[in-house]
């Protein structure tokens, strides 16, 4: 039986793009998966605003991360990313801790950001952050797809040369996807393509010039795209829509949407 981390694995090899995107409970993962997509990504940002807390500063646990992204998996048979932060803490060996946790829980990926959970000092420094990939990716090595990722464009810094440098440093250490959200254009999501090459390129949406189609970013050499938070945030603008219906008295346009019994289908029965 091939396990999660080879059928992941084997997504990023073949010709061309794929997409990848995020889900956040049993039911959006099994509507994403049956919808045709291969894999799935968990969301940081959708967790913890389900749970009522901020993204990004460890008000979500390491389990319960894990234990989010594992339901996702278990419940589409789909290899699954694990959206993991910054390995929920500072040190290498945190880092370690979070690849073995994500292996134990039968994972496909996940990713190590090079963010530090303080809002006062966001991004870790280049040796330290090089140090939480390579520690990552001696733990990682031939049982889970590592991606190493620098939001330093999400930061305030938004520094091409640093990015390149510190996603080709990611590379040289065993990163096996390299990821820099809040590319502003096509031609940087280009430059850092050829800067890690051979190593596949995530993207999240597109270019923050404009979107584009899957077909231009394949052409540009991505080979995964991710959407983060957006599927979540477009469930929750058709909430705020439903809730303004609601608000006027309008009962049919509040009530649209998918069946319950349609995703009752889609989940276990026992």
């Amino acid at each position: 039986m091939t396990s999660a981390y080879e059928t992941f694995r084997a997504l990023h090899a073949r010709p061309g793009a794929f997409i990848m995107p995020n889900a956040w409970d049993g039911a959006s993962a099994v509507l994403l998966k049956r919808a045709g997509f291969e894999a799935l990504g968990s969301s940081s940002i959708a967790i913890a605003y389900a749970m009522g807390r901020q993204d990004g500063r460890h008000q979500v646990s390491r389990a319960d991360a894990i234990a989010n992204a594992a339901l996702l998996a278990r419940l589409t048979g789909l290899p699954v990313n694990g959206d993991l932060e910054d390995g929920f803490g500072p040190d290498p060996e945190d880092c370690a801790a979070t690849v073995e946790a994500a292996i134990a829980a039968g994972l496909g990926g996940l990713g190590i950001e090079d963010t530090t959970a303080d809002p006062e000092r966001p991004i870790h420094e280049f040796d330290a952050a090089v140090a939480r990939v390579k520690r990552a990716a001696q733990s990682a090595r031939g049982r889970i797809v590592l991606t190493g990722r620098t939001d330093l464009f999400l930061n305030g810094r938004p520094d091409l040369d640093e990015t390149i440098r510190r996603l080709t440093a990611f590379a040289e250490v065993g990163a096996d996807v390299l990821y820099a959200p809040g590319l502003p254009d096509t031609a940087a999501i280009n430059a850092v393509v050829r800067a890690v090459a051979p190593k596949p390129v995530n993207v999240v949406n597109g270019p923050r010039s404009g979107l584009v189609p899957l077909a231009e970013l394949a052409k540009a050499g991505v080979r995964r795209v991710s959407l983060g938070g957006t599927l979540y945030g477009r469930a929750m603008a058709a909430l705020v829509d439903a809730a303004e219906a609601l608000r006027i008295g309008d009962l049919p346009t509040a009530a649209r949407g998918a069946r319950m019994g349609e995703i009752g289908k889609l989940l276990p029965q026992s």
